[in-house]
């Protein structure tokens, strides 16, 4: 029973793969075709979608009917499907690759901003090194001016014996300390620089870092990328062989899969013959069902003709080799006496071998033995 169910549900599960694949070919085809046409998009959707639906028919067509089809048509048929396999394929194509710029163009555009803002953040990078650098000629200039001290000097005075006396003159002190004032504002000025341009460093760097792991991008072009990377290839010419080999194994699979679901419903469920009655009705015409195969039938006629004896079961003789046999019996049997063995016997008649050899037939009541007559039957 339940090889019966799967004899029988084993070809909608064809019909139903083949319906899916196709579908669903037919679907990117016919988009794919409207954005390349994209001027007539909604005329090229009806177009392709009816030339979908007959492609299929094609297929089926052609494989219940290739033997009662006229030559020409059926290789017009034939060039015909191959050419909207073709066709479909495009679509897929210029569907898929449609898709994929579309990605792609996110990606670029993100690429854009990342190599914009690292420029910026370059230029960031530079101030902030020049800032330090400002900084660090402002401390050593406090340094330096913080080593100035008072010196003693020699002024005139009369008031004093020699007129010359000793002081100490604090004005180079008083000059270093105004230019240490002056230096200490212009390392407070420089440092809120460095610490604004290290700001918009830092958020320039995190907005970069948000543009490479978008993940609608990442998700989409990270494997591309990956393999781009991987095979030093450019992701362009990556993206075009794949789509070569979907293209290629998408629609013929589909073509192929309605193929097989006709075959296995003509396997599955296997047309009936019909003829005429005498009142003019369609009656089914019942097979008849052969219980022995051509061997058994040629067995049976040898065990009718020589006897259940077990002899050409394994050689079967041709009836040329029957008729030599024949020959070479006595004729007629009855007349022979020197009779070696009984082999078989009979209502009315026994099979016997004679001592040269040969076999034959004799009528029970003209059979005379002796004792020394063997009698070997089956």
């Amino acid at each position: 029973m339940w090889k019966n169910i799967k004899k029988g549900m084993f070809p909608f599960l064809i019909g139903f793969s083949a319906l899916s694949v196709s579908g669903s070919a037919a679907f990117y085809s016919v988009f794919g075709l409207s954005k390349l046409f994209a001027g007539a998009s909604t005329e090229v959707i009806i177009m392709a979608g009816s030339l979908e639906f007959a492609k299929l028919v094609t297929a089926s067509l052609l494989y219940q009917y290739w033997n009662e089809l006229n030559k020409f048509f059926k290789y017009y048929l034939t060039l015909a499907a191959i050419i909207l396999i073709l066709i479909t394929s495009m679509g897929i194509y210029g569907f898929l690759s449609a898709a994929y710029q579309d990605t792609y163009q996110k990606l670029l555009v993100s690429e854009n901003q990342i190599e914009f803002l690292e420029e910026k953040a370059s230029f960031y990078q530079e101030d902030i090194t020049r800032y330090d650098q400002e900084l660090n000629q402002i401390l050593a200039n406090i340094t330096t001016l913080s080593n100035a001290k008072s010196q003693s000097i020699q002024v005139k005075d009369t008031s004093v014996a020699g007129g010359v006396r000793n002081t100490i003159s604090t004005a180079e002190l008083r000059l270093s300390q105004a230019r240490i004032s002056v230096e200490e504002e212009n390392r407070k000025a420089v440092n809120l620089k460095r610490q604004e341009a290290s700001k918009n460093l830092q958020d320039i760097k995190l907005e970069i870092l948000q543009l490479q792991n978008d993940s609608e991008t990442v998700g989409e072009l990270g494997p591309l990328k990956y393999l781009a990377g991987l095979t030093d290839t450019p992701m362009d010419k990556i993206i075009n062989i794949l789509l070569l080999v979907i293209i290629f194994v998408f629609d013929p699979l589909a073509v192929s899969l309605v193929i097989a679901a006709n075959f296995a419903f003509v396997r599955a469920f296997p047309p009936k013959d019909y003829e005429d009655t005498i009142y003019g009705e369609k009656e089914e015409v019942k097979k008849k069902i052969t219980l022995y195969s051509e061997e058994d039938n040629k067995r049976m006629e040898i065990i009718g003709q020589n006897g259940n004896d077990g002899i050409h079961y394994d050689d079967i003789e041709t009836p040329e080799e029957r008729k030599a046999e024949r020959v070479k019996a006595p004729t007629p049997a009855e007349s022979r006496t020197d009779i070696d063995r009984v082999l078989q016997k009979g209502p009315s008649k026994w099979r016997v071998k004679y001592k040269d050899g040969t076999e034959g037939w004799i009528e029970r009541a003209k059979l005379n033995l002796d004792n020394n007559t063997k009698k070997y039957y089956f």
